[in-house]
């Protein structure tokens, strides 16, 4: 991870962004999936041992990953099974590729899907399919897999289901509700890809969602999932986009409403076994354990932040200026942190940016004069949107360097042009693939 250090050091409250780029590290590297397959997974004798639960090895064991941290996690498998290994797939995002041994590794679109998160997906399912009474399939999911693990139902076409996802993206839906959609729309989303393996299937995940429902990491490929035919309708109503999603959509979710096609796997299933291994949660502790190492308080506001994103900001920027003002509820100096997902809704035309790059933006206001104090906001997988930021990293001098430049805060916000302006005030966090992802981070730094 390469951060840009001198441009976001370059001027303002240098301390207090020092600390909260040091915290971000830890909390990056405390969510390393390398890492945290290693400390889930052992292999002794003729076993595995997953988190202190042995299944014992009778046959092959096989691998599927799929997500932005599917070629680290393949890595770390790779090491600890070694020759017990017989095959495997791993399909990543474009630039998040790993050279592995014995896994084929497949790049793919996110967070629109692409003709390989498809050709990934078939792989996965034959891989599956492949699998005997005898054999493990162990499966290793991450965040993004939903979109490049992407195989459309009999009828959509891949261009259909795309235009859908986009809707989705652009609608302000939260990502429990647009995985719930995909999932009615899927071979292998929803369960149904559990469905496959005759042998034992079992699951590491690095949830990516808020409170980490397994249902919804990945739109829940192998749990049993709560959701129905009539949800995605509901939701596709609810947001104003129904009447603009694809008639072959349409038609599947119509059918699936007089149930005239399967719904997604609703009961557990003995041979399969879901482990969760690392969570934003996990983030937020190590980043609160190295403020305390380096003599401050540090506080866990929420590991569940979720709301639209500039909106969030002001709320999160309120108890900042309460604290900076008043001594209250916390004195400083602190460290305040959050982790979870915020969303941002699209109306028309929208310049670049990401939720996070709206959090670190909006809150600039509220922090603005506010000396000692910064806030870092990111997406810990090191991409915010369809950017190649993280999300953004600013101070109480920021709001000042923006207006110089001759930016209306307001209108970049409005026209969701974030990068933009966070770039001319040297502001913009740039970290390159982290190669995880376990939502997004706040960090605030007052001095």
């Amino acid at each position: 991870m390469k951060v840009n250090r001198d441009d976001l050091l370059s001027y303002g409250d240098v301390k207090a962004k020092e600390i909260a780029l040091t915290l971000m590290e830890e909390a990056i590297k405390s969510s390393d999936p390398y890492v945290a397959v290693k400390r889930a997974l052992k292999m002794k004798d003729d076993k595995l041992i997953v988190m202190g639960k042995e299944f014992p090895i009778k046959g092959k064991i096989y691998v599927l990953a799929f997500g932005k941290a599917a070629c680290s996690m393949a890595r770390a498998v790779e090491e600890i099974l070694r020759d017990k290994l017989e095959e495997g797939v791993a399909v990543t995002k474009y630039g998040y590729a790993l050279p592995l041994k014995k896994i084929e590794v497949i790049e793919a679109g996110h967070p629109i899907p692409d003709e390989n998160s498809m050709k990934g997906a078939l792989a996965g399912v034959e891989l599956a399919k492949n699998v005997d009474k005898d054999d493990i399939l162990l499966v290793l999911i991450s965040g993004g897999g939903s979109a490049l693990f992407c195989l459309p139902e009999d009828g959509i076409s891949l261009e259909d289901k795309i235009k859908t996802n986009k809707l989705l993206l652009k609608s302000g839906a939260k990502i429990y509700g647009i995985n719930t959609v995909r999932k009615h729309i899927s071979k292998v989303k929803g369960g149904k890809l559990a469905k496959l393996v005759k042998g034992t299937l079992i699951s590491l995940i690095l949830s990516d969602v808020v409170g980490d429902p397994l249902e919804a990491i990945a739109s829940g490929p192998t749990v049993k999932d709560p959701t129905t035919f009539e949800d995605a309708y509901r939701i596709l109503k609810v947001y104003g986009i129904w009447d603009k999603i694809p008639e072959s959509v349409k038609r599947h979710i119509e059918k699936g409403l007089k149930g005239k096609v399967e719904e997604t796997l609703k009961e557990d299933l003995p041979n399969v076994h879901n482990f969760i291994i690392g969570s934003v949660s996990t983030a937020c502790e190590s980043a609160k354990r190295k403020a305390e190492e380096i003599g401050l308080k540090a506080y866990i506001l929420t590991t569940t932040l979720e709301g639209e994103a500039k909106d969030v900001a002001l709320a999160l920027g309120s108890i900042i200026e309460e604290v900076y003002n008043k001594n209250r509820p916390f004195e400083k100096p602190v460290v305040l942190i959050a982790g979870g997902e915020t969303t941002v809704t699209i109306l028309g035309k929208a310049g670049m940016g990401g939720p996070n790059q709206e959090i670190a933006l909006s809150i600039s206001r509220k922090i603005s004069g506010l000396r000692g104090t910064a806030v870092l906001a990111m997406d810990t997988d090191g991409t915010d949107g369809p950017t190649d930021a993280a999300g953004g990293l600013v101070d109480s001098y920021t709001l000042n360097v923006l207006r110089k430049e001759g930016i209306d805060v307001e209108e970049y916000l409005a026209t969701h042009s974030t990068y933009d302006a966070l770039k001319k005030a040297k502001a913009l966090l740039i970290t390159g693939p982290t190669r995880t992802n376990v939502n997004s981070i706040f960090i605030a730094v007052l001095l």
